[in-house]
């Protein structure tokens, strides 16, 4: 998934909060916040619990794997940059850690299914990596 277009794509907005989960992803992996006090995982990045308040989050790595809850294709992208990738699939993920994430997906529209067994697939978009889910895979 490459666009070739001279208009560049938005990049994520990477602050210091969020900064160990984009490092993560260029490791090829998936971290979340995780609260020391009531151990609920956190996503997106923060820097207190918005279940307790508690400002204790320490960074864990995830598992990776989810459900997927909802999906949209898109055939008319918000941003110049994707429109010649459209049509594509972008979903809400509820990991399970339990954070839900909004994410591109890599499943054609035909196999999409809710709550269909998922995990991340990262893709080098642009400067940045990115987590996009695909159909979890057959062990």
């Amino acid at each position: 998934m490459n666009p070739q277009t001279n208009i560049s794509l938005p990049r994520p907005t990477i602050t210091p909060v969020s900064q160990p989960f984009w490092d993560s992803i260029k490791q090829g992996k998936l971290t979340l916040q995780q609260c020391e006090k009531c151990l609920d995982w956190v996503f997106y990045p923060r820097e207190h619990c918005p279940h307790c308040f508690h400002d204790e989050l320490i960074w864990r790595e995830a598992s990776g794997y989810g459900h997927l809850v909802t999906w949209s294709v898109i055939y008319r992208a918000g941003h110049p940059a994707w429109q010649e990738l459209t049509p594509y699939i972008v979903g809400i993920v509820k990991l399970e850690e339990g954070p839900s994430l909004l994410t591109h997906l890599l499943i054609e529209e035909k196999d999409v299914f809710h709550l269909m067994e998922v995990e991340m697939d990262i893709q080098e978009i642009g400067p940045h990596p990115l987590p996009f889910f695909k159909k979890k895979e057959e062990n």
